[in-house]
């Protein structure tokens, strides 16, 4: 049974310091004043909804040839959830690829551009206000962090209540925005002090703010990255939207210079993210396990 903790609840106004607290602290906080209008959010909950009830056969279109980066239907980990994804969303065209592989409508193709680029704009200014925090000068996003978009739809049943819609993970990537159904319950994460389970209850017009495996390394130790889980309370569809900030394209993963000194050592060798990424997978380590593989030898 989940802990009746709350996770902290940071306003977008906030200074940067009390982010990075949460980070430290939670490696994650629901989010408030960030800037996406709630009717967009409604809009684009409706439009994910009708997409992911799409035949089977168009949604198989949104194919990719790497693992992960395209459609993924239900499977024998949950065969009662799939989800439709939108990989590198703001690179030229990848919105219009999207859309024309699972024959969205003229009004669909807005709603997804303007919710995608809404969210894209606030990963922007949460990775300032990371920097501005850990008292970090330039542009998080300068070395090119590609973002990933996810529509998920669980599909709940009077047979599937109490079982586990997604297993216990970390997110791979820097940090995760995320879109929870506001009626629909179900988030859980752990508690990285006590070990508690805590259920992140909805609050409409909030999003949810996860720290990922590449943060721990960026940082240097000093963030998280929290373990977290989707159970099934109730037999109702629940859909959610993600955007995953996932890792520099060109250049390898590392903690930021200003962080590593003589009293806090370099902990992990830089490496590439896509690397890491399929090492996850190849060493089932589902909750960031693989990292122990770049540990610093010294």
């Amino acid at each position: 049974m989940a802990s009746k903790s709350k996770i902290p609840v940071i306003d977008m106004q906030d200074l940067p310091e009390k982010i990075v607290k949460a980070c430290e602290e939670w490696g994650c906080f629901r989010l408030v004043n960030h800037g996406v209008p709630m009717e967009l959010m409604s809009q684009m909950k409706a439009v994910s909804r009708s997409l992911l009830d799409l035949p089977m056969e168009i949604k198989e279109r949104n194919s990719h040839p790497e693992q992960g980066k395209g459609y993924i239907p239900p499977n024998m980990a949950s065969s009662y959830f799939d989800s439709l994804s939108l990989y590198d969303m703001a690179s030229p065209g990848a919105v219009d690829d999207f859309c024309a592989q699972i024959d969205a409508s003229h009004n669909q193709r807005e709603i997804i551009e303007k919710y995608v680029f809404a969210l894209y704009d606030l990963a922007q200014n949460l990775g300032c206000k990371l920097m501005k925090g850990l008292g970090l000068s330039g542009d998080l996003f300068m070395k090119g962090w590609p973002c990933q978009v996810r529509m998920n739809k669980y599909n709940y049943s009077p047979e599937t209540v109490g079982l586990t819609g997604a297993v216990m993970h970390t997110d791979p990537g820097l940090f995760t925005i995320l879109q929870d159904d506001e009626i629909v319950n179900g988030l859980e994460v752990v508690n990285n002090s006590t070990g508690e389970l805590v259920s992140v209850d909805p609050i409409s017009g909030t999003l949810v703010v996860n720290v990922g495996d590449m943060a721990t390394v960026w940082s240097n130790g000093r963030f998280h990255s929290v373990k977290h889980r989707v159970q099934c309370y109730e037999p109702k569809i629940r859909v959610s939207n993600v955007l995953f900030v996932l890792g520099p394209k060109d250049e390898k993963v590392e903690a930021q210079p200003q962080l590593v000194d003589s009293d806090r050592r370099r902990l992990f060798v830089p490496f590439d993210f896509e690397v890491y990424r399929k090492l996850r997978t190849t060493t089932n380590s589902p909750t960031g396990e693989a990292l122990k593989l770049f540990l610093a030898k010294n």
